[in-house]
């Protein structure tokens, strides 16, 4: 196997699959969760330093354009912004 991730000694890159495809799938879905709600935080506040102006709603009309799309965010949202 070639390795994933270039700056990982390859055992410990073995070591962290094995532990990966040990672990039961409800704690995998939990890491992706995490991880989602991490991205959705950090997008939320990037949002909020270029348009510190904005409304809490408006923030979020925002980044519902920037993950759904500008048409789905429409009608999601309606034309608020």
């Amino acid at each position: 196997m070639t390795a994933l991730f270039p700056d990982t000694h390859p055992k410990m890159e073995a070591l962290q699959i094995e532990l990966l495809r040990r672990m039961p799938s409800w704690k995998k879905m939990a890491m992706v969760d995490s991880l989602n709600e991490t991205v959705k935080t950090l997008a939320l506040k990037g949002i909020q330093q270029r348009h510190p102006e904005a409304a809490p709603e408006q923030v979020h009309r925002m980044l519902a354009e920037i993950t759904l799309g500008e048409e789905l965010a429409q009608k999601v949202y309606g034309h608020a912004r």
